[in-house]
């Protein structure tokens, strides 16, 4: 790509909106991450999306609002996983994949009952960089407000809670109040990612940037920091592949964060 047609890229205005939306939610998604995959909940993303395409689907079908239905239905349904995945009988990975299988055939049927695998079903599943509004920008900004705010004032009651859970019982924190606002933001993360990511790439952004974060560095502030630089690098390269050789958003940030773990993988290993 020259520098001509890169910077032709920043005079449109849809570009300029998906950039703000897609930085934005790529932080909140890596701090949120990083968390999630040392819990080993990392899979949260991915059953959310699945519940979300369901949702999409019921709001497309029934000519509602996406944001409307999907928002307080993905909500509830991280805190349902949450408080199962509390329960020490349950496997918490078995929680998100009855959600997960559940959603999408409430999803599919749903579709193909109704107005079946048009433009708007695809541009929801795989991500769409024309579907970024000023109030998908409004809402990016104050969720990365609140995530950042939350990891800022809770910092090391966060920090106990994923590293040493007994030690966090012990010093009288409330786990399950902490729990319950990850999943929370978790579930606004996704919301807003998915009109860009896509339904069915979501997940990438809150699982490839901390695992590829921990080849890096193992502490937990580290983690942080670098997570949040990787997950917005992958995503701006992943933006100007896709403008370049005209790639859908979602899958080009995807096979950035891929390429990316590959390289840390063999430069760590070569390292060693």
């Amino acid at each position: 790509m020259t520098f001509y047609k890169l910077a032709d890229m920043f005079t449109y205005p849809f570009i300029v909106k998906a950039l703000i939306v897609g930085g934005l939610v790529s932080v909140c998604a890596s701090l949120l991450g990083v968390i999630l995959v040392l819990k080993k909940y990392s899979l949260i993303g991915h059953g959310l999306s699945d519940v979300g395409f369901a949702a999409l689907s019921l709001a497309l079908a029934s000519g509602t609002s996406p944001i409307l239905v999907s928002a307080p239905v993905m909500i509830i349904t991280s805190f349902i996983i949450m408080y199962i995945s509390q329960n020490k009988n349950i496997n918490g990975d078995v929680a998100i994949g009855i959600f997960s299988t559940g959603s999408l055939a409430v999803g599919i049927s749903i579709t193909a009952l109704t107005k079946g695998f048009n433009a708007d079903v695809y541009s929801y599943m795989f991500g769409s960089i024309l579907s970024m509004t000023t109030f998908d920008v409004i809402l990016s900004v104050v969720l990365s407000i609140c995530v950042l705010t939350v990891f800022v004032i809770f910092y090391n009651r966060l920090f106990l809670i994923t590293c040493d859970e007994n030690f966090a019982k012990a010093s009288g924190i409330n786990i399950n109040f902490y729990q319950f606002v990850i999943a929370l933001l978790t579930a606004l993360t996704v919301v807003l990612g998915m009109r860009m990511m896509g339904t069915l790439l979501i997940s990438s952004l809150i699982i490839f940037p901390a695992i590829t974060a921990r080849k890096i560095t193992k502490s937990f502030k580290g983690l942080m920091i670098m997570s949040s630089i990787i997950s917005v690098f992958c995503f701006f390269v992943g933006m100007l592949l896709s403008f370049s050789v005209n790639l859908p958003t979602g899958a080009s940030v995807v096979l950035s964060n891929i390429v990316l773990m590959i390289i840390v993988s063999i430069c760590g290993y070569i390292i060693k």
